[in-house]
């Protein structure tokens, strides 16, 4: 049935194209031998094609088996960045709790030390204060003693006269008679 399929293709290019023919004689026409040849080269062409392609897939496969490897070698590695990462900020995060508290604590002892030193200050300034003021006041003291001295000195000198000034020179021997016996 296929040979007579054939043929009236054949036939029919034929009456279309006359310079080539269809030959219905296989061993006129070397489609056995063709096809003996066709049949021995895949036979030998499987085997060295086969091998080959075993190579080839056994290459391929054991190169996604070490992809596999790398990438769960790569995971974990991930995963353990991931850990340092998260303690990493976690510590970064006590550092700059501590640093506000640290920070806090200075600038409180600033203020501290800032209102002592202020009440140092001041007492030290009450302190020149009261200084100056008694200085100033044994001045005024002491000048006012010496313009009283000069003062009774010059109303003594004018106005005792030499038997008054006897008489108070004995009494004060007498005085001084007494307190050097007792």
């Amino acid at each position: 049935m296929n040979i007579e399929v054939f043929n009236f293709i054949s036939q029919k290019y034929l009456s279309l194209n006359s310079g080539i023919s269809f030959s219905s004689n296989f061993l006129e026409a070397n489609v056995l031998n063709i096809s003996l040849l066709l049949a021995g080269l895949i036979y030998v062409l499987k085997q060295f094609l086969g091998s080959l392609l075993v190579e080839r897939q056994n290459k391929v496969i054991l190169a996604i088996n070490e992809s596999e490897e790398r990438l769960k070698q790569a995971n974990i590695r991930l995963n353990e960045a991931n850990k340092q990462l998260e303690q990493t900020q976690l510590i970064i995060d006590q550092i700059i709790k501590e640093a506000k508290i640290t920070a806090q604590r200075v600038n409180q002892s600033i203020l501290e030390q800032g209102k002592l030193d202020v009440e140092k200050l001041t007492s030290s300034s009450k302190a020149s204060i009261l200084s100056a003021e008694n200085l100033v006041k044994n001045q005024i003291q002491q000048q006012i003693i010496h313009l009283a001295i000069n003062k009774v000195s010059l109303q003594l000198k004018n106005e005792i006269d030499a038997s008054i000034q006897s008489k108070l020179i004995d009494q004060n021997i007498i005085h001084l008679k007494g307190n050097i016996s007792v």
